[in-house]
């Protein structure tokens, strides 16, 4: 949860809007965490998913399994195999309702600052 923690406070650091963690341990095998983001525009969650990728590795030595989104900036995801980061435009975070549909997940508390 630490690298999670970590790219939460990234996020916050870029201000990202409305940063959410989710764990996902006992409902479901994909990832343990879902930390979840959104930027005010597509330049902004282009940003935000560049800062997390870069700010990773460059910190943490971890980089992502998985990227997609990054070219649009409309949702980008970012797989870090024990947490996936999604970082959406604030109208598809709004259609997809991601939160509403890991409803079952406990929301953790995002500890700004962590690793630092």
């Amino acid at each position: 949860m630490e690298l999670a923690q970590r790219a939460a406070a990234i996020l916050l650091d870029r201000k990202a809007n409305d940063v959410v963690l989710l764990s996902l341990k006992g409902v479901s095998d994909m990832t343990d965490y879902f930390l979840i983001a959104s930027g005010t525009s597509d330049t902004h969650v282009r940003a935000l998913g560049n800062a997390v990728l870069e700010d990773m590795k460059k910190e943490t030595g971890q980089m992502a399994n998985h990227s997609e989104g990054l070219a649009q900036g409309r949702w980008v995801l970012l797989d870090y195999f024990d947490f996936v980061v999604h970082v959406f435009h604030p109208t598809l975070r709004n259609f997809y309702q991601i939160e509403r549909l890991w409803a079952d997940a406990q929301v953790v508390p995002v500890t700004a600052g962590v690793g630092r």
